[in-house]
């Protein structure tokens, strides 16, 4: 039987750019589809989701608000799987993925703090209480002096500099300058921009991959005044559509990793 492989995740365009280029079946999902394991044997969901299909490998890039159990479905299978599935599900939930990334990465200083919903976190200077577990530059808020923390909140201090974001994909390397109107920066503002890379950043965004088993991850900085990094998140779905270098290397690192060792 010829392999099936799966790709979920990305938009319609994506898929099919992907599909094309690829040249043989392949079942695509924008959204979560219907799953099983059985017998170590992974089945999805058609296309058209009219019945379950064996798929030989599984390639995942979403962010979807109820996608942990399915990440730890693919665990469970432990087949072939990019990203490496039990690695997608240390990362998932966002705070304890930050949590772990602080004992691989160079950059973990300054050490946070974190407060259980209802207390009063008094600071020491301004600084950013973080909750929830969505991957998507959303649920932080900065304050000055004290915060009552409606959430189960990690808090650290705020740190004024540039916002850098440095992406991996297997041995290739994006160096992005992050921007915004405000203190938020994002990859998505129209002035975000790629910028050179900084290799100390690059090898420390390789250590914090290679801790978690990760083949693609970005991490995002911030570098203060003096220069110097501080880690403040691990993205194991990093947006790799917002620049077209990045989705020609993401793309064709998907296409080798679905056609080695086939034929």
């Amino acid at each position: 039987m010829q392999p099936l492989p799966c790709i979920i995740g990305l938009d319609a365009d994506e898929l099919a750019d992907i599909k094309q280029r690829y040249g043989g079946p392949m079942v695509c999902h924008e959204l979560l589809p219907q799953m099983m394991v059985r017998d170590r044997q992974l089945f999805v969901q058609s296309t058209s989701g009219a019945r379950l299909l064996p798929i030989s490998r599984m390639v995942f890039h979403g962010i979807f608000a109820d996608d942990h159990d399915f990440i730890t479905g693919l665990a469970i299978w432990a087949g072939e799987c990019l990203p490496n599935a039990a690695a997608m599900m240390d990362c998932r939930l966002k705070l304890p993925c930050l949590a772990r990334a602080l004992r691989f990465t160079s950059f973990a200083d300054p050490p946070r703090g974190y407060s259980s919903p209802g207390l009063e976190y008094i600071a020491s200077g301004p600084s950013v209480a973080k909750w929830g577990n969505w991957h998507c530059g959303e649920n932080k808020e900065r304050f000055d002096d004290s915060m009552v923390t409606e959430n189960a909140s990690i808090v650290e201090p705020f740190i004024s500099g540039e916002a850098i974001r440095v992406v991996v994909i297997g041995d290739s390397a994006w160096q992005i300058r992050l921007e915004g109107d405000d203190w938020l920066k994002s990859i998505h503002h129209d002035t975000a921009s790629l910028i050179d890379l900084d290799s100390a950043l690059v090898d420390d965004t390789r250590a914090v991959a290679r801790g978690f088993g990760l083949e693609i991850a970005a991490n995002d900085y911030i570098v203060d005044t003096n220069g110097v990094p501080h880690l403040l998140e691990v993205n194991h779905i990093p947006n790799v559509t917002r620049f077209p270098e990045i989705w020609e290397g993401y793309s064709t690192f998907v296409l080798d990793w679905l056609t080695a060792d086939c034929g």
